[in-house]
């Protein structure tokens, strides 16, 4: 269960080579964090992860095979994790592709991948966990949204409305939520240095993993709703939400 500062002692990772979710990981292991389960499709990559935590002194990191895709073994999935813990503590939803707009936008297969992959997919997993967490009467589903989902931009449209369709499910799902013992905290991160984003320019406030993490720390101990990270993107995007449509075509990808 989690402790009177937030702190989960077991947790599932959807999407676990994320390396956001690593940083947020090596971050609670250092806390209360003993018990994982890293969810992926890519086994070898999720064993360094566990390793790693293990290293930093977790007692169990289990990979299990999972590709978020692939909806109807959601629910199935959702009891093994959940048996493999004992209890589930934290779900943290951070499977998730960025895709290639100019392929996105004219291919048709390409952008239902980026939809599916970030959207359908994980709101399909929220589904299945929430019930699991409804029948343990306590914990937290946390979920790696984007500011790219805030205000749909052209440059990155099938990301960002992907996001957009998943904060918002977030937002619905945290309402159903009340009063049942779980909570939802949405993270809405800005533009992020990882390997998602490499050889791109990096927008103003550019942050890391290891930032997010602590965002998203601190933010647990205070059982927030919605991390903005970098703070400051909460107050930029008060502005930009009501800026004029004929400016916000204008701004540069």
């Amino acid at each position: 269960m989690n402790d009177a500062t937030g702190m989960p002692q077991s947790a599932v990772v959807i999407g676990g080579t994320s390396e956001i979710a690593g940083a947020l990981l090596q971050a609670l292991v250092r806390r209360r964090l003993r018990r994982v389960v890293l969810a992926g499709r890519d086994e070898q990559a999720l064993a360094k992860v566990a390793a790693h935590l293990q290293a930093a002194g977790a007692e169990q990191a289990t990979v299990m095979a999972f590709d978020v895709t692939e909806v109807a073994g959601h629910a199935a999935f959702a009891g093994e994790a959940a048996r493999a813990l004992g209890q589930v503590d934290m779900v943290l939803v951070a499977a998730g592709i960025l895709g290639e707009q100019s392929e996105s936008e004219t291919d048709p297969e390409a952008a239902a991948r980026v939809l599916t992959t970030n959207q359908t997919g994980p709101a399909a997993a929220m589904v299945a966990f929430a019930a699991e967490l409804r029948r343990q009467g306590h914990g937290r589903i946390v979920v790696l949204s984007s500011v790219a989902g805030i205000r749909v931009r052209q440059a990155n449209f099938v990301y960002g409305a992907s996001k957009a369709g998943l904060d918002g499910f977030a937002q619905g799902l945290s309402d159903s939520l009340a009063g049942s013992g779980v909570s939802v905290t949405i993270v809405r991160p800005g533009f992020v240095r990882t390997r998602m984003t490499a050889g791109m320019d990096p927008a103003p406030l550019a942050t890391t993993a290891e930032a997010v993490a602590a965002d998203i720390v601190r933010a647990l101990e205070r059982g927030s709703p919605v991390v903005w990270s970098p703070p400051a993107m909460r107050w930029i995007f008060a502005v930009l939400r009501v800026l004029p449509r004929s400016l916000w075509r204008r701004l540069p990808g």
